[in-house]
């Protein structure tokens, strides 16, 4: 029988690679629900029905002998549903402390190599009839723009209670053996590179246009090497492997009149937002706000036509955050100015295109590649923003009321901001080292930024602006 495997990109393998003890690359949230929980078993049967529309979590990942190429996906031979989707119950009273507290105990938890690279947690016992669903999903399987399809097949635009149909059949496909696919690995890397440059004196053709981007890509690469290592800040220091979580939202109403009176996307708005409210968090730790700080915004390059496709078609941009500005609204035209020239200089572009050349590189280089970021700091903090739906979704005839959502933390990095737009607000999700303790008084700050902005845009009439994408994101939309 012919055997089946696919090659992980080269950005999906360095995110492999990136993970160590105390760097878990899994992406998450935590989704709250009105009404009671359904029956386990029910939420089994909905995972299964529609599981083909996923076929990724029902693969895993195998290593090349020697690392001599990229691990590839295979079949999962063994998969066993019941180990994926799990069920547990908070203590009481059942309140937000108690969800985020186990919330940061499953994000402190790696997942286990050797299965499917996903978890999802039924949790019951969250008060206010209320119950939760958490999940993780490793960084090498899905990006943040995709994430929102994937994560909504399990969901329905109306409260539907009906009961799913039957799951069509499925049988693993047989798996290269070792040995085969280090002779199939080693193949490759010699190959491939021939291949491109004699693709490549043919006019009009992919090769062709691949070289290109990588030449262009180079520009302003450089440019980005030129701006150094980000500002030291106490954001940036050895982590270990556990977590917490904090869990806040932001009306989005307010986030877009602020848009509308003081001008930039609601991107620029929010990354004012959390200017701020470091400002004033590090302040208060007795951190002096005298330099700005860099903010590593990925950004997606997928297109409409490559939504619920898989592998990461993502890439970043550095922001600075004006953290040592003390008017909110000069901090708001830094960050807008910054921005425009970003997406001017194809910054996002060039790191695409060079990513490319990974895919011919020793797997070696990939190595080194991970742990030359795990001691080199360009950014202090990443910042996530993806739009979400902006109408509500059920899960088996249940409101979802809210989707916090889990970007992970990199070497040298204690603080990780991710939002998600849902409904009419910003549902935010702030990841931290276990020792930041005093994580909620950063949830209160951006509250602050908030009001303090919303305050200043009360004061003056609305600037005529032209809208953005859905969710107010930019040209290129931020992702996980």
């Amino acid at each position: 029988m012919e055997t089946w495997f696919e090659r992980l990109s080269t950005l999906d393998a360095l995110f492999l690679e990136l993970e160590d003890r105390t760097t878990h690359m899994h992406v998450g949230a935590v989704a709250v629900f009105e009404g009671e929980p359904p029956p386990y078993r029910d939420l089994l049967h909905l995972v299964e029905s529609r599981l083909s529309r996923v076929p990724r979590y029902r693969q895993r990942v195998q290593f090349v002998p020697f690392k001599q190429g990229r691990p590839v996906w295979i079949d999962e031979s063994q998969f066993d549903l019941e180990y994926h989707v799990r069920h547990t119950a908070l203590p009481a009273p059942g309140g937000e402390p108690e969800l985020q507290k186990l919330a940061g105990r499953l994000f402190s938890q790696a997942l286990d190599r050797d299965k499917p690279l996903w978890e999802l947690w039924l949790v019951e016992g969250l008060d206010q009839q209320r119950f939760g669903l958490i999940s993780k999903t490793h960084h090498c399987m899905i990006d943040g723009i995709s994430g929102v399809d994937l994560a909504t097949v399990l969901m329905d635009a109306e409260p539907s209670s009906e009961v799913p149909p039957p799951p069509p059949e499925w049988s693993p496909r047989p798996a290269p053996k070792p040995s085969e696919l280090l002779a199939i690995s080693v193949k490759e890397q010699i190959t491939n590179p021939i291949q491109l440059v004699r693709e490549a004196l043919h006019a009009n053709n992919d090769a062709r246009k691949l070289l290109r981007e990588i030449a262009g890509g180079f520009k302003p690469l450089l440019g980005l090497a030129g701006m150094g290592l980000a500002p030291p800040s106490a954001l940036n220091r050895p982590i270990g492997p556990h977590r917490r979580f904090e869990m806040l939202e932001l009306p989005l109403p307010e986030i877009r009149k602020i848009r509308r009176a003081l001008r930039g996307t609601l991107n620029d708005v929010i990354l004012a937002i959390i200017a701020g409210a470091l400002r004033q968090w590090l302040g208060a730790r007795g951190e002096p706000p005298t330099a700005q700080l860099r903010a590593l915004v990925p950004v997606s390059t997928r297109g409409a036509h490559d939504r619920k496709t898989f592998g990461n078609q993502i890439s970043a941009v550095f922001c600075p955050l004006p953290i040592d500005e003390a008017n909110p609204v000069e901090r708001l035209r830094k960050i807008r100015e910054a921005m425009k020239g970003i997406k001017e200089s194809g910054q996002a572009v060039g790191a695409t295109a060079l990513a490319s050349l990974g895919d011919f590189a020793p797997p070696t280089l990939l190595a080194q590649a991970a742990r030359l970021q795990a001691v080199t700091r360009f950014f202090n903090v990443v910042i996530t923003n993806v739009p979400g739906p902006q109408f509500p979704l059920y899960l088996l005839g249940r409101k979802l009321r809210a989707c916090y959502p889990q970007v992970p933390l990199a070497a040298q990095q204690s603080l990780g901001i991710a939002l998600l737009s849902y409904h009419g607000k910003v549902d935010i999700g702030l990841l931290a080292d276990l020792d930041v303790r005093d994580l909620p008084a950063l949830a209160g700050a951006m509250r602050d930024a908030l009001a303090e902005l919303r305050s200043c845009a009360d004061s003056r009439p609305p600037a005529a602006v032209g809208t953005s994408a859905a969710g107010g994101a930019d040209a290129q939309t931020p992702a996980i």
